[in-house]
């Protein structure tokens, strides 16, 4: 049996998807900004997937900009409104449990003389609102923080988060990395006083190298990719036109049936967690309940290094992540590991588990049944 359980870090694309991307390939493969049929219908896609994907954010279609991924949408974000917003001051708030490429822009704005504050976070790894509200001054042009964290699941409260930062600073402009949230959660940028969202296709069945970012029109964001002036100037570069529709295809199957298909996820989740709170020597990071994702659990293992459990349960056919994948060609120990207060001998022992459309109760079980049968043996073998 093969069992898939690293989805956070990519999914399978769905049939619908690739059907979508082929049929594009095959018949609307003209350049959108070609003034020709062929032009038109490629046009055509990219209008369409821009339509349903502002459909289930419930926000306008020219507020959505399509990029390559999480990544440069995160990028688009972060340093364009910064440089956008740079003479109402320099300070930007975030937390101290974001992904790479949160902490890389902001290293970068750091270096252009941007002063950062990283919040911390409770063992559930929720941010403090007080803290929060204390470090928003009159200087503050940005805050950013992640809706789901990638690693052990955490849900931040992004609509109390949005009225109180419009409540301290109305100019302030709120960013959200929606990039493991989009499609487990009703995301309601003008109710939850969103200014950007980042989200990425690749983590919701859709082909890698598609994303958008939301941006809110009265907010002020300087473009970073220079060029032919596509949409609208804000992002440069013929579009990804088959990318493009399968990620609309993607947002499309993600609000079909949304209760159900999320409902599931957290069956699963909750299934995986009771089973292996059952073996001994683990120790889950993860919480049940709506504080924590439905497709997220992260668990460290007593006596045992991750990165050889990994591979241990690799040969047998279950595929699970130590961590950020984006991340995992640098190996450290994890920063929201530490920031959660996690155990020192269990920093290096954590595998993340997570689920996606296509996982089943008998893959979790045989999951939890190889890692029965390998943990006594990988600790007998490193005590040796």
């Amino acid at each position: 049996m093969e069992a898939y359980l690293d989805n956070a870090a990519t999914t399978r694309v769905l049939d619908s998807v690739r059907e979508k991307m082929v049929k594009v390939m095959e018949e609307d493969y003209g350049n959108p900004s070609s003034r020709h049929r062929k032009g038109m219908g490629a046009e055509r896609q990219v209008k369409e997937a821009r339509e349903v994907i502002a459909k289930t954010l419930r926000v306008q279609e020219k507020e959505i900009i399509f990029t390559s991924g999480g990544t440069e949408s995160n990028n688009m974000a972060l340093i364009g409104a910064a440089l956008a917003n740079h003479r109402a001051g320099n300070h930007i708030i975030s937390t101290r449990i974001e992904h790479a490429s949160v902490y890389q822009p902001l290293s970068f704005l750091e270096n252009q003389g941007f002063r950062v504050t990283y919040l911390d976070v409770d063992r559930e790894g929720h941010i403090f609102l007080e803290q929060l509200s204390e470090a928003i001054g009159p200087d503050t042009i940005l805050v950013s923080v992640m809706y789901v964290n990638n690693e052990i699941g955490a849900v931040e409260p992004v609509g109390e988060i949005g009225r109180l930062i419009k409540e301290k600073n109305p100019a302030a402009v709120f960013h959200v990395d929606g990039i493991q949230a989009y499609g487990k959660y009703e995301i309601r940028p003008k109710k939850q006083q969103i200014d950007l969202l980042s989200v990425s296709g690749h983590k919701i069945h859709g082909p890698k190298g598609t994303g958008f970012l939301y941006k809110n029109e009265k907010v002020k964001v300087k473009p970073i990719i220079y060029g032919g002036g596509q949409q609208k100037g804000m992002r440069s570069g013929t579009e990804n036109v088959p990318g493009i529709a399968g990620l609309g295809q993607a947002a499309r199957e993600m609000e079909e049936g949304f209760s159900e298909r999320v409902g599931r996820l957290r069956e699963l989740k909750d299934y995986l967690i009771d089973r292996m709170c059952g073996l001994e020597g683990v120790a889950v990071n993860s919480d049940k309940g709506e504080e924590s994702a439905p497709h997220i659990v992260s668990a460290s293992f007593q006596g045992v290094r991750g990165e050889v459990l990994l591979h241990a349960l690799e040969d047998r056919g279950i595929y699970v992540s130590s961590g950020s994948a984006c991340s995992s060609n640098h190996p450290a120990i994890s920063g929201t590991l530490k920031a959660v207060g996690i155990k020192k001998e269990f920093l290096d022992s954590t595998l993340r588990f997570s689920l996606g459309m296509f996982n089943t109760r008998e893959q979790l079980d045989y999951a939890v049944r190889t890692l029965g049968e390998l943990l006594p043996v990988l600790r007998r073998y490193q005590r040796g």
